[in-house]
């Protein structure tokens, strides 16, 4: 009885006949062999998963608690990581590697810290704000996992201008050449992965907007188009325009490059090709849509294209009629999501809004659909890596994820969350094995979703943007 009074006192449950005053907190030593893990850093979920399952040395290993000191006691100074002033982001200097470093070893005041979770996994992620200050970005850092996601601190950029949130607009393009362009308001901004360093591309003027952005194949040159419906080619290296044409009524809302061709898509309903070896502002029109072209895809063999409307409709071109060959209703919402595949002549997937929320596969020779997977949610992008038979979708309402699918069986291989609007804007890095996504709630973030190539990639991850982008493998 007066065993059990002590321990209804004392909040422990202990077994009979085993006093409070009898337990002992064991000191456990280093030297004692525990076993050598990864950092969780450098361990894939796959990797973290398979611990899980692998049999420990002993059912009965003693467990202690982490000790996690105060970082407000810390001597930060003794390290020479502390902020002692906020200065902004130098481009291309050492800053932006310090303030990475010190957010990974001491957690950061300054932006949320994110976490991403897969199923029970927890995996880092790494993200940039899309706050323009100075003409700068402003790296937030490094995503610390150990931190909780509710550590909530504003932005370090709140007052800069934002992604717009339209689901029309194409607006984040990775060149071949490892080139970041991202179309803020009024500006293009150049971000080159391997050393991280921002250029401002363009400034279109107060009375004209970003509408678009596509890099050529090369990686060299790369489109704009423009609220008043222009398209503008610059030259990436120098940052010079070279040629304006004209041609829509209104805005220019997605771009499309063949190894000659051109393709712009306008609210006007039209579809302009572009040579840009002929003085002409253009040399073609296509007219099929009866709302805003949206979605805009060359296949990889240059032979057909495909275009997606706010009227529901997928069409399919070829370069010798300027009438569709193939005209696909089945889709209930617009169809922005549009890919081919790289694997097999003549396979197209295209995906709906939030009416429809299907990825849809289609057999472009003879016209038949192939297969329909409802999503759950409005499919804002589709994606397909050239290394695995896999592809990759975004969403919007209502979940806001990102998916990863094998082909042909569509069977889930990941699903990533973390974006807190719709996930509107995709692009894929040149080795094919890291994708950026891009919302209305002003980041970027980097996802490992692909495995490498069999032969060895053309373009290295190098750089301070690979120290934190979520790895699925």
């Amino acid at each position: 009885m007066e065993s059990n009074q002590l321990r209804r006192k004392s909040g422990i449950n202990l077994p009979a006949g085993m006093s409070e005053t009898s337990l002992r907190l064991e000191k456990i030593s280093p030297s004692r062999g525990l076993p050598n893990l990864a950092s969780p850093r450098t361990m894939s979920p796959r990797t973290i998963s398979n611990l899980s399952a692998s049999s420990s040395p002993s059912k009965t290993a003693a467990c202690s608690d982490r000790f996690i000191p105060c970082r407000s006691t810390s001597r930060l100074h003794t390290f020479g990581l502390n902020d002692k002033t906020a200065s902004p982001v130098k481009e291309g200097g050492n800053e932006a590697y310090l303030r990475v470093l010190r957010r990974e070893l001491f957690g950061s005041d300054v932006g949320s810290p994110v976490v991403v979770y897969d199923g029970s996994k927890r995996i880092e992620l790494a993200l940039l704000s899309f706050g323009v200050g100075g003409g700068e970005w402003a790296v937030l850092g490094v995503a610390n996992p150990a931190q909780a996601a509710e550590e909530g601190a504003q932005d370090a950029s709140q007052d800069a201008p934002a992604l717009q949130d339209d689901f029309y607009l194409s607006l984040v393009d990775w060149s071949s050449q490892n080139v970041l362009a991202v179309g803020l308001g009024t500006c293009v901004y150049l971000w080159t992965a391997s050393t991280s360093k921002v250029t401002k591309l363009c400034d279109l003027g107060p009375n004209d907007g970003v509408c678009s952005v596509q890099w050529t194949r090369e990686g060299s040159y790369i489109s704009i188009g423009t609220s008043l419906g222009q398209v503008q080619i610059w030259d990436g290296t120098q940052c010079k325009r070279v040629r304006t044409m004209s041609g829509h009524q209104t805005r220019t809302g997605v771009l499309a490059w063949s190894s000659r061709i051109l393709s712009s898509g306008s609210r006007d309903r039209n579809i302009l090709q572009h040579d840009l070896r002929v003085s002409n502002d253009f040399v073609s029109k296509l007219v099929g849509h009866k709302s805003e072209v949206c979605g805009l895809k060359w296949s990889h063999d240059d032979r057909e294209l495909a275009s997606g409307g706010n009227d529901n409709q997928l069409l399919v071109w070829n370069q010798h009629s300027q009438l569709p060959v193939l005209k696909l209703t089945e889709h209930t919402a617009a169809v922005k999501a549009i890919a081919w595949s790289p694997h097999q002549t003549g396979l197209l997937a295209s995906g709906g809004g939030t009416a429809d929320r299907c990825i849809r596969f289609w057999n472009t020779t003879n016209g038949n659909q192939l297969n329909s997977v409802d999503t759950g949610s409005q499919v804002c992008n589709l994606g397909w890596s050239k290394n695995v038979n896999e592809l990759v979708s975004t969403h919007g309402y209502s979940q806001n994820q990102i998916m990863v699918w094998k082909y042909p069986s569509m069977a889930k291989v990941a699903t990533l969350t973390g974006h807190g609007m719709r996930v509107l804007y995709l692009a894929m890095s040149p080795d094919g094995q890291t994708i950026v996504t891009g919302a209305g709630d002003e980041t970027l973030r980097f996802w490992n979703v692909f495995p490498s190539a069999k032969t060895p990639a053309s373009v290295k991850d190098t750089g301070l943007w690979s120290l934190g982008r979520t790895h699925i493998r």
